[in-house]
């Protein structure tokens, strides 16, 4: 699509950009781009690459600043990935050792937050769903129900059920008694599957109940299995392209208390190969929209089990972050699959 002249030069500004933070004009691109270009031929190109969507022009400025496009073009095809120093690679080696497995995945979101000074996030090891040992019904108002959840670890979960009419005390011990009876011993995955077609066979007035029960049983127990550790949240209100629009940056932090939308983000890069960039909107999530995520799954004993990544502005030296997301999954892999 690009010549190489266009190229270089769309290279050259997103690295002046990225350094600096400021939009670059014409003649900085002349001096730093190696290319012997005059000011009017650089002028000329950065029209084309703004007509094409690569670069845009603030009202304020002259100078020109990178697109979600222009970034998008610029990880997929001119990034130059510097290997990671020494010094850093020994510091994750030291942090990831398979001798502290309690301690892997906290260190892993640490050590990635501490080396990009944006936020580490790391999705652990999925565990076995645990199996239902009880089920309890409580009514606390007309329409709100107290739903208790004892797993085969001992783990107590509570959800309150909002439902369409009023379920009499009686109503409610009958449909525990036949959640109970006929689905202990089974994870909510196993009961959702069965559950449709036999709340068929149930007076309708109970399949809401029954049905709500095990979609927000099956949420509760599911959040306690797919926990994540995030680490350096607070490093992005020191970034200046986020801290000014404190509405967003408030968006942002809720979506890391909300766990679902960013564990089903991080979960894409479990069923790719080696890095993921999602920059802007590509995540999908509208709090991450002036955001870049860059992810890399994780294995234990060959089989992926999670994902690292790292949360910082689209402004971040993707050269630095690809690196460091790469050896700190390929380092936890290792140390997680020791015997």
């Amino acid at each position: 699509m690009l010549d190489k002249r266009a190229q270089i030069l769309l290279k050259t500004l997103i690295e002046r950009y990225i350094a600096e933070g400021q939009p670059v004009g014409s003649r900085a691109l002349s001096r730093f781009s190696g290319l012997e270009l005059s000011p009017a031929t650089v002028r000329n190109v950065m029209s084309d690459l703004e007509e094409l969507g690569f670069i845009a022009s603030p009202h304020t400025s002259a100078g020109r600043i990178p697109t979600p496009r222009g970034y998008r073009f610029f990880a997929d095809s001119l990034l130059t990935v510097q290997p990671l120093a020494q010094a850093q690679i020994h510091e994750l080696e030291e942090h990831l050792k398979p001798e502290y497995p309690q301690r892997l995945i906290s260190s892993a979101s640490q050590l990635l937050s501490g080396l990009t000074h944006f936020a580490g996030v790391v999705v652990a090891p999925r565990r076995v769903s645990p199996r239902i040992r009880q089920i309890e019904f409580l009514s606390l108002s007309e329409k709100r129900i107290l739903l208790i959840i004892v797993t085969s670890t001992g783990d107590v979960q509570n959800r309150i059920l909002f439902t369409r009419r009023t379920y009499s005390p009686s109503e409610l011990v009958t449909a525990a008694n036949y959640l109970n009876q006929n689905y202990a011993g089974l994870d909510f995955e196993d009961i959702r599957s069965r559950v449709h077609e036999e709340l068929r066979q149930l007076h309708a007035d109970m399949t809401e109940l029954m049905t709500a029960a095990v979609e927000a049983g099956n949420q509760a127990v599911s959040e306690t299995t797919t926990p994540y550790v995030i680490s350096g949240e607070k490093n992005l209100l020191d970034v200046e392209d986020l801290s000014s629009n404190m509405s967003r940056l408030r968006e942002l932090f809720a979506l890391f208390e909300q766990r679902t939308s960013l564990v089903q983000l991080l979960d894409i890069s479990n069923r790719a190969e080696g890095v993921q960039v999602f920059i802007g909107g590509e995540s999908g999530l509208a709090p991450l929209d002036e955001c870049s995520v860059v992810t890399a799954p994780y294995e234990v004993n060959g089989q992926v089990v999670g994902s690292v990544g790292v949360i910082g502005p689209t402004r971040m030296a993707y050269e630095r972050v690809i690196p460091i997301v790469d050896i700190t999954a390929k380092l936890l892999s290792s140390a997680l699959s020791q015997d």
